[in-house]
């Protein structure tokens, strides 16, 4: 064999070993990349949310508040402004009992 031709093989051997090690770097930066973004993914999830800390009166406002929004939603316009007024004068627990009331008849 020529020896033109082994020292043609071996340059193109090292040339193929260098792309080989380019794109095994190439991957390594990749992968660094790859990581940091799920980080900070994980970051701006955990910390961009407020975590939800209700208070036991807090807890009661909003089922009251929903009992009230649930009954509202079965009554007449008419029957809906009569509870309104309750609860504009006495309060949502008052506006509740009334509302269910209504709701029954």
């Amino acid at each position: 064999m020529p020896t033109h031709r082994r020292t043609s093989l071996k340059k193109s051997l090292r040339a193929i070993e260098r792309a080989f090690a380019e794109i095994e770097s190439s991957l390594r930066r990749l992968d660094k990349r790859v990581r940091q973004a799920e980080r900070a993914s994980r970051r701006s999830t955990a910390t961009g949310r407020r975590s939800a800390k209700l208070t036991p009166k807090r807890r009661a406002q909003l089922k009251l508040q929903g009992a009230y929004m649930g009954f509202m939603r079965q009554l007449k316009p008419a029957q809906k402004a009569k509870i309104k007024a309750v609860k504009a004068k006495r309060g949502f627990e008052a506006a509740v009992r009334a509302a269910r009331a209504l709701a029954r008849q």
